[in-house]
């Protein structure tokens, strides 16, 4: 409360934690004749794909909230989910080492969650506003970098399946399972990393980088894309390998571009091989047998047949 008293200049009645999302903590605050506001702050330590420092996460955060601005204020793209100014113009706040703190609009409406199904005519917004933001340009947009973060130490992990993994009761279960699946795992590296080579010089656009249904808000008769953390310039199918093939035919005929299903395929695995180190790194690391573990457990197994299946 005292950052948005100072630094955002907020008079705050309360504010409520809300348990939703990964990789921050958020808050709802109240203010005088019941305006609210979302209020985030970040892990450092929890979005590699910004950076491999927290120096350099911060900065990357920094850069990807000063694009969402200009593409809702200046690429008039009503739908971005874009950050609130503080009373010096910055949009994120360092609070510690590890932690960085910014401010939203709160949206009244309902969300989705990762894996659900939309309607059709919420994947046909979701296909018009992505079709917006590919041919939308803003000259401070980072680049995303294709290859995959903290690759290292997937492969430190694989070079070690061997000997005993001691974190906790799911490093076992995991070591086994990885060990098993070791071949498939490292064919698909090799692919992604064939893939990612040809991609290196395609054409790059504006992408959201994660446009599923846990993303995306309706609000009224509008429907919101949020979490511009992943924001970056990358090949246009970075956002549309999640589609189902009659969005992917409506997004071609609507943009004039077709999709490339190799591309397509570069960022399935990409994801899914991402998902085996970040659960990998869970439940090697020091833990208990806690929900957060357990989910971890369950999502390495869906993240180890998604690669087969990529």
């Amino acid at each position: 409360m005292l950052a948005l008293a100072e630094v955002w200049r907020l008079d705050v009645e309360g504010v409520q934690y809300a348990p939703v999302g990964a990789g921050g903590y958020h808050w709802v605050a109240r203010f005088a004749a019941g305006r609210r506001l979302f209020v985030t702050v970040d892990d450092l330590d929890s979005k590699p794909w910004l950076g491999d420092s927290r120096d350099k996460v911060f900065q990357g955060l920094r850069g990807a909230m000063g694009t969402a601005r200009a593409l809702r204020d200046v690429a008039g793209l009503t739908f971005v989910a874009a950050p609130e100014s503080a009373g010096d113009g910055g949009l994120v706040l360092r609070l510690s080492e590890r932690y960085a703190l910014s401010v939203f609009g709160y949206l009244d409406g309902t969300s989705g969650h990762y894996g659900g199904r939309l309607s059709m005519e919420e994947r046909s917004g979701l296909v018009e506003m992505l079709a917006a933001l590919h041919g939308s340009s803003h000259a401070g947009t980072p680049v995303h970098r294709i290859g995959l973060p903290r690759l290292g130490r997937l492969e430190q992990a694989l070079g070690e399946l061997g000997q005993a993994w001691t974190g906790g009761p799911y490093s076992e279960p995991a070591r086994a399972l990885l060990a098993d699946t070791a071949g498939g795992i490292r064919q698909a590296l090799a692919t992604f990393s064939d893939l990612a080579a040809r991609f290196t010089a395609a054409t790059k656009v504006i992408t959201h980088g994660e446009p599923h249904p846990g993303n995306l808000i309706r609000t009224g008769k509008q429907l919101m894309l949020l979490d511009w953390d992943t924001v970056g310039l990358a090949p246009r199918e970075r956002d549309l390998w999640m589609l189902p093939g009659d969005a992917l035919d409506q997004y071609a005929g609507s943009t004039g571009k077709p999709v490339d299903p190799a591309g397509v395929r570069l960022y399935r695995l990409r994801w899914a091989l991402d998902d085996i180190r970040a659960y990998t790194e869970d439940l090697r690391a020091p833990h208990t047998q806690t929900p957060g573990a357990e989910h971890s457990w369950q999502a390495l197994r869906e993240s180890v047949c998604s690669v087969r299946d990529a």
